[in-house]
């Protein structure tokens, strides 16, 4: 069986996304800065970007990152990424209202759950078998995973950027007890991936 691991770019004052987020600026004022290592040509960031996504069998993601709007669905909305998203592998996104699942090309399939984070990862490692399933966020569903205990390994890449205000990564989980397990520089960013340590 794989690991529920949690990949994020934060901003290095605790932001995921900036102030003032919207249907046309989703990662909000000055969020898109947090990303821009992963367009660098070569080094340690090209090999982390490929890692990334190497072993995923299946996602899981917050309504608000698959996006769309809040309340009833608007069934014309299919996500920000195109007709063929970044997945290649089922989602399964948090939301309090029913849809129908929405197959897409690349092998991504988005499947709503609507009974909570639990029979989202239960489906989630159904889909999985031995590969890990990945918590994509948004910063919500990241931390009620953490804060049930459910995540194995957070991957934060650090970014040196000040966002000063927008949505936070950490808040809300409680005191996890977390390991560091490596952390790789670049010019860029900082890479540090972390365990989450269970209570004995």
């Amino acid at each position: 069986m794989g690991i529920v691991t949690c990949q994020l770019s934060v901003s290095i004052d605790g932001y995921l996304a900036g102030p003032d987020q919207s249907l046309e600026n989703p990662i909000g004022v000055g969020g898109m800065r947090l990303h821009e290592w992963h367009v660098a040509p070569s080094g340690p960031d090209v090999e982390i970007v490929e890692q990334m996504l190497a072993n995923d069998g299946a996602y899981i993601q917050g309504r608000k990152m698959f996006g769309g709007g809040s309340g009833e669905w608007d069934l014309g909305w299919t996500g920000w990424w195109g007709d063929d998203p970044p997945y290649h592998a089922p989602v399964f996104v948090l939301t309090h209202h029913k849809r129908e699942q929405l197959p897409m090309q690349g092998g991504t399939t988005f499947h709503f759950v609507t009974d909570g984070i639990e029979v989202a990862l239960a489906r989630a490692r159904a889909v999985a078998g031995e590969k890990n399933i990945a918590i994509a966020g948004g910063a919500s569903t990241v931390q009620q995973y953490l804060a049930a205990g459910l995540v194995d390994e957070l991957h934060l890449h650090i970014a040196p950027v000040i966002l000063g205000a927008g949505e936070r990564l950490l808040d809300h989980i409680g005191q996890p007890e977390l390991e560091i397990v490596e952390v790789v520089d670049s010019p860029a960013v900082t890479h540090v991936k972390y365990r989450v340590v269970r209570a004995s």
